[in-house]
């Protein structure tokens, strides 16, 4: 068996390259978002800070000063910001040295290099004219290691723990993102079904790259219903909620494999799957999607916990 160590640090190098996208992809959809004309931009760059997940260390940071800099700085620079960009990076980095040995040449050298590359462009703050290319660096530094690691790395008990994280990443940022939009960023019931509210869904589409892919599918104006449906439900979007499950349970079950065994963590991870695959989006709404989502985002952090006690990540 991979020691705990090594496994540790492959789960979190990519849980953390993963959440460094995130937070460039949730300043952008803000950006857009702020730029708008009908929009109060303090109002949408405060559920910027909410969708983040950081609220609480903004608030004591910055106040009640919600605008490009403010945020901006946060997300992307801020060292004491455990989820900034440069503090994501900084882990990726670490956790990657650690386990330089089970990572292929290609892989370490894209890390270190995004790393260094990023050190520098975060080094000062960054005025909100300057934002769209940093966000696109970052974006593409993450995807060339996320490549890298994909097209050189033998697909065995490294390869899985690394899926693993990034999937379990992925499945909270878009729950944490879609349920903020029902109680943040829809400023009035008024506005629902206006100009307003559908670029604020193109906003959260875009935030999770979904917004071309949404047209390939629907085909169809920006509708609540279509836009949970493509981002729980479809199987086939990389972001949605049921893609990730389906990775996730595939690589859990490899290690299962592998070991010879079948843990605890599988059993959760397949629940959650047959609760994606058993749900129309109809019965969801039925049900509550802030309820739903909420209840989801549990189950995923159970199951966070549940594979590091099983694996015995240090």
């Amino acid at each position: 068996m991979l020691l705990g160590r090594t496994a540790n640090g492959l789960y979190w190098m990519h849980r953390y390259i993963e959440r460094a996208e995130n937070m460039a992809r949730i300043v952008d959809a803000g950006l857009r978002m702020a730029l708008t004309k009908t929009s109060d931009a303090p109002e949408e760059w405060s559920s910027v800070v909410v969708s983040a997940g950081v609220a609480p260390g903004f608030t004591a940071r910055h106040g009640s000063v919600y605008n490009a800099d403010t945020v901006s700085d946060y997300l992307l620079r801020d060292r004491d910001n455990g989820s900034s960009v440069a503090s994501c990076i900084e882990v990726a980095r670490s956790n990657a040295r650690m386990v330089r040995t089970a990572l292929t040449r290609e892989a370490w050298e894209s890390v270190n290099e995004a790393w260094m590359t990023l050190r520098v462009t975060l080094e000062k703050p960054i005025h909100e004219s300057d934002l769209p290319p940093v966000l696109d660096q970052i974006k593409r530094l993450t995807a060339l290691m996320r490549g890298a690691f994909h097209g050189t790395m033998l697909r065995n008990e490294n390869f899985n723990f690394a899926r693993i994280g990034t999937f379990i990443e992925r499945a909270d940022n878009t729950a944490r993102i879609l349920d903020v939009k029902y109680y943040v960023l829809l400023p009035s019931i008024s506005y629902v079904g206006t100009n307003l509210d559908n670029y604020q869904w193109e906003s959260i589409l875009r935030s999770v790259s979904a917004h071309r892919s949404y047209r390939w599918v629907y085909d169809v104006e920006y509708r609540p219903g279509n836009i949970a449906d493509y981002l729980i439900l479809n199987g086939r979007m990389p972001r949605s909620l049921h893609f990730c499950y389906r990775n996730i349970v595939d690589n859990l079950g490899f290690l299962a494999d592998d070991y010879g065994n079948s843990p605890q963590c599988q059993s959760i991870a397949h629940k959650t799957l047959s609760t994606l695959k058993g749900n129309s989006i109809s019965q969801i709404f039925e049900f509550g999607l802030h309820e739903f989502l909420s209840g989801f985002i549990v189950q995923n952090n159970r199951l966070a916990a549940e594979i590091g006690e099983t694996y015995n990540f240090d």
